[in-house]
């Protein structure tokens, strides 16, 4: 399966990185936290390390750890504004449960 992003998504990737001046792409991963048990991690990668997965989607590389992708298999990143709330979104067809804020998961 693998991840993917959408385009609103890799449009915001992208301006990030500008901005930033450098970078390879994203780091999407998981840490144990919250309530729910696991939460996302996101952040840009500058170096690949030897047990990361590079998926390339709309022209954005998206870096996910071994670990990690074993909970985010299949998942869709997508960048939603909610009035004046703004942030990635992860659609993970591996979740179960989510706390009740939507910071944590579990699956």
């Amino acid at each position: 399966m693998g991840i993917t992003i959408t385009e609103t998504a890799a449009n915001r990737v992208r301006q990030f990185l500008s901005n930033r001046g450098k970078g390879l792409g994203l780091r999407l991963g998981v840490r144990t936290s919250g309530c729910s048990g696991m939460a996302y991690v996101l952040e840009f990668v500058d170096d690949l390390s030897e047990e990361d997965k590079v998926f390339e989607d709309k022209g954005v590389k998206v870096i996910v750890d071994s670990k990690s992708l074993l909970y985010l298999d299949g998942t869709e990143l997508d960048f939603t504004k909610e009035g004046l709330n703004e942030g990635f979104k992860f659609n993970n067809p591996n979740v179960k449960n989510e706390c009740g804020c939507g910071e944590s998961f579990n699956v």
